[in-house]
C-alpha cells in the first residue's frame, strides 16, 4: 500500500526555494510556499497546495498556516540569516520533527545545528531536485536524473517488503516501477568488500538491509513505501 502523502513547508522562496517547493510538488507532496514577498508568493500560487505570505519569525503566524502539522520545514531563506534563525527556533519550538536550514557559511551551519536543525543545506553545491528526491525518500541513498520525470534511485527496502519478492509485491504492476538490481550486505560467508549486487528475478526475496536500484517516474518513486 502507498504510504500517506507527505506534507512540508518552504519558507523562504528565491531561486532555491522555489524550485524545491515546485518540484516536491510534481513529485507528490504537499506544500506550503511561504515568503514575506507578496511577489514570490504569488508566483508560486499555482504550483504548490497553498503558498502564502507571512513573517516566518513569528510563531502566532506559523501555528495559524499548520506548520506544526508538517512532516519536515525547509528555511531556504538567504540572506537574512538573523531571520533564518529565528525561523528555526520557531519550528523546533512547535514540534516540527525535521528541520533543513540554508547556511552560506560554516558559522552558520553550526549556529543553525544549535538550535534545532536537523541538516543543512548548501545551495550553491547542492540541486533542489536532490533535496526533492532526498525528502520524498528518507531512505534513499542516490538517485540518477534519466530524464523529464523519470529517475534512477538506490534506497534501502522498507520493512513491508522484506521476505517478498518483486512479483508478490507487484512492483511494476502496483507501484509503477522496475526493480533494476539488489545491493546485498555482506555476510559471514561472503566477501565484506561492500556486498554483491546482482539482477534480481520475479522469486527473488528481498531482506532486511537490502538497496533496491529502482526505475520509473519520480511521482511512482516518491510513493513507495517508506518504512
Amino acid at each position: 500500500m502507498a504510504s500517506r502523502t507527505p506534507k512540508f513547508a518552504v519558507i523562504g522562496l528565491g531561486r532555491f526555494g522555489s524550485r524545491l517547493a515546485i518540484t516536491l510538488t510534481r513529485s507528490g507532496a504537499e506544500v506550503i510556499a511561504v515568503d514575506r514577498d507578496p511577489k514570490l508568493v504569488e508566483a508560486l500560487r499555482d504550483e504548490v497546495t497553498l503558498a502564502v505570505r507571512l513573517d516566518s519569525t513569528s510563531e502566532d503566524a506559523l501555528r495559524a498556516q499548520g506548520m506544526q502539522k508538517v512532516d519536515a520545514a525547509i528555511v531556504a531563506i538567504g540572506e537574512d540569516f538573523e531571520s533564518s534563525a529565528l525561523t528555526v527556533a520557531q519550528l523546533k519550538g512547535l514540534g516540527v520533527p525535521c528541520i533543513y536550514a540554508r547556511a552560506e557559511t560554516p558559522v552558520q551551519s553550526r549556529i543553525l545545528e544549535k538550535i534545532g536543525a536537523n541538516a543543512i543545506i548548501n545551495p550553491e553545491s547542492e540541486a533542489a531536485a536532490r533535496w526533492a528526491h532526498r525528502l520524498m525518500l528518507p531512505n534513499l541513498r542516490q538517485y540518477v536524473e534519466l530524464g523529464e520525470g523519470h529517475s534512477l534511485i538506490h534506497t534501502v527496502a522498507p520493512v513491508v517488503f522484506h521476505g517478498k519478492s518483486p512479483l508478490e509485491l507487484g512492483l511494476r504492476a502496483k507501484y509503477g516501477v522496475n526493480l533494476v538490481a539488489i545491493q546485498r550486505a555482506p555476510t559471514a560467508s561472503k566477501s565484506a568488500d561492500g556486498g554483491v549486487v546482482y539482477v534480481p528475478t520475479a522469486d527473488t526475496r528481498i531482506e532486511p538491509g537490502d538497496v533496491l536500484i529502482l526505475v520509473g517516474s519520480n511521482k511512482s518513486l516518491a510513493d513507495l513505501p517508506t518504512d
